[in-house]
Parts: structure tokens; sequence; C-alpha cells
């Protein structure tokens, strides 16, 4: 299984993260498609990182589960973590005068969804998006 890490600090590493996925989702066999769905919500969660948290990593790898075929994306940061994930998780949400579409159009772009967070601490998000 195929596995990359970047580390995310500024704009140029998101726009490299989204590079990256999109390779790996093309050598999986996703779709033109699904590749622009995968490489959204890496967008999207690699630029919370840059805006919130100022430093962490994205690492994307290829999974399997029995016949299926997938790609995971997994987002950490050491940032101030998120106070109320429900509220962060309505469109719209904003703390950073953004659009309120980062995690949760991530969420409505891949399969599956996970969010952990500690104030103080910081923040995981794991999305994952399966052949169809």
């Amino acid at each position: 299984m195929d596995e990359q890490t970047i580390e995310v600090r500024r704009d140029i590493d998101v726009i490299l993260a989204r590079n990256v996925g999109r390779k790996m989702a093309n050598e999986i066999g996703f779709g033109e498609l699904d590749q622009t769905r995968i490489t959204t919500a890496i967008s999207e969660l690699a630029r919370n990182i840059v805006i919130h948290a100022n430093r962490g990593k994205v690492v994307i790898r290829e999974i399997q589960k029995g016949d299926r075929r997938g790609i995971e994306v997994v987002c950490t940061d050491d940032g101030p973590g998120i106070e109320d994930i429900e509220a962060a998780l309505r469109d719209g949400y904003t703390t950073a005068g953004g659009l309120g579409i980062g995690m949760t159009g991530a969420k409505r772009l891949m399969d599956e969804f996970h969010v952990e967070s500690v104030v103080g601490v910081g923040t995981t998000v794991i999305v994952k998006k399966w052949l169809r």
C-alpha cells in the first residue's frame, strides 16, 4: 500500500497535498469526478491546518477492506482545537471569516468522515473515499 506524508505550513503545501492526492487517486483507479472530490476535500482540510493551526500534516494512503479499495486522508495538527465540533460541522460556521465550507465540504465530498479535537491540544480529521 502506498502512503505519502506532507508537512503543511503554507499555501504551497496545500497545493502539494492536493497534487499528491490526485496522483494517488488516479493510480488507485478513481475517475476524474472522484479525483476532483478527493483533491477538493484535501484542499479544504489542509487549508484549515494553515489557517487555524499554522502547521500540521496530511497523510494520504491507499486503503483496502476486503475487496474494496480506496483512499484515506488523515489531517492532524497541534493547534487550538475545536471547541464545538457540532457547530463547526454546520454549513456556514466559521471562526476565520471564511465561507464556512471547509470541514462540511470535505464531509459531503467523501464517503466517510471522522473528526476528533481537544481544545489546546489539536485536531485530527480522517476522510475516506471508496472505489465504486
